[in-house]
């Protein structure tokens, strides 16, 4: 009997244990109330959410693509709320106050909890870095849409900058890399078309402070691309802007990149800019307007931007329309640059020299601090 109760005991702990283990994860999302603005991947996660929402927008999760239903990571369903979908489904003008209210009505389970928090992770990864000037992570976790030949692009373009300049560059997929440990290893964190909410609330608390104590950010394209967000310091203040959509017809278009004098320099050898097809993006307002110092801007009458995308917002944003920018966070640097939905566009020598020069320029802010 006691050899039997060992085993089941035994067996026991192996099941339950990695579900335990998400659940215990501080995962930001963890204990929020469903409701029409929450992570819509979450109500998918949950027959009652699901029935609810059925009652009340009948037929529209049996017309989702599955880009959207998906309850795995990457899934654009972690991007999306009830609400975003309703505008995204010409159905902004819905009231869905007695659906926000019955949703905030189911209870939230520990099964519930577990689900919620499979996306992230606690995985710490170890380098073995080599002795050079630059030593730069490369972070490409994606829990929302995860664009393959766009990440891919990317990260061979960035390891062969790291081999032509002489750098130390690491890959890693785990949010657990963001922890101090490995991130003091490290004099900046190039973001490569990230998407989703990626990093526990540790984690968030440890990449802000290692930003803010003068590390350095790279972000590129779908690192700022995401229709919501769910930790408002990222794109209000490391990014500084809030994307509201891009061209669907057509998606990819040529379009005049216009460089713009800036105290750092920066891309400066490169004016008065270039011609390159790719998808734009706009955003709510310019990040010039949010403290940033415009690297790059958009000719708006060298393509045609369209009409809205997730919602109300006109994609036209006239004649400010920055593409790339730099920006200081506490002590840290900060570079985003929109452009990088086309694999060819990692290609392009420009855009090559411009990541080039920002990626120096970011990571010399431990020893420097921030300059504009």
């Amino acid at each position: 009997m006691r050899k039997l109760l060992s085993i089941a005991l035994l067996a026991s702990a192996l099941f339950a244990g990695p579900v335990q283990a998400k659940a215990q994860l501080d995962c930001p999302l963890r204990d929020v109330p469903y409701s029409i603005d929450g992570a819509f991947v979450d109500v998918l996660l949950n027959d009652k959410a699901k029935a609810v929402m059925e009652a009340h927008m009948p037929g529209m999760l049996a017309k989702l693509p599955p880009i959207m239903s998906g309850t795995k990571a990457p899934t654009f369903g972690s991007i999306m709320t009830v609400r975003k979908l309703a505008a995204f489904g010409g159905q902004q003008n819905l009231d869905m106050s007695k659906l926000d209210a019955e949703l905030k009505a189911i209870a939230i389970t520990d099964v519930d909890r577990a689900a919620r928090c499979e996306r992230y992770d606690d995985d710490r990864p170890k380098f073995k870095l080599t002795k050079a000037k630059v030593r730069i992570l490369l972070f490409e976790k994606m829990t929302g849409f995860r664009d393959t030949p766009s990440v891919e692009a990317a990260n061979a373009m960035f390891r062969d900058l790291a081999k032509r300049n002489g750098w130390a560059l690491e890959v890693t997929d785990k949010g657990g890399a963001m922890h101090p440990s490995v991130l003091k290893q490290f004099d900046a964190v190039i973001w490569n078309n990230v998407s989703g909410d990626v990093l526990t609330l540790t984690q968030r608390k440890a990449f802000k402070k290692y930003v803010e104590g003068g590390g350095g950010f790279i972000g590129v394209h779908g690192s700022a691309g995401d229709p919501v967000y769910f930790w408002d310091w990222y794109p209000d203040t490391l990014i500084g802007a809030r994307f509201i959509g891009h061209p669907t017809a057509p998606q990819f278009q040529d379009a005049k990149v216009v460089i713009e004098a800036n105290k750092a320099g920066l891309a400066e050898s490169l004016a008065p800019g270039w011609t390159m097809n790719d998808e734009w993006y706009s955003f709510a307002k310019s990040a010039r307007l949010n403290g940033a110092t415009v690297v790059a801007t958009l000719d708006e009458k060298s393509y045609n931007p369209g009409g809205s995308r997730f919602g109300n917002e006109p994609l036209a944003m006239g004649d400010d329309h920055p593409i790339a920018w730099s920006r200081c966070v506490g002590k840290g640097r900060s570079f985003y640059s929109a452009i990088g939905h086309r694999p060819e566009t990692y290609s392009d020598a420009n855009h090559q020299k411009m990541l080039t020069e920002a990626i120096l320029w970011a990571s010399a802010g431990r020893k420097k601090g921030c300059v504009l």
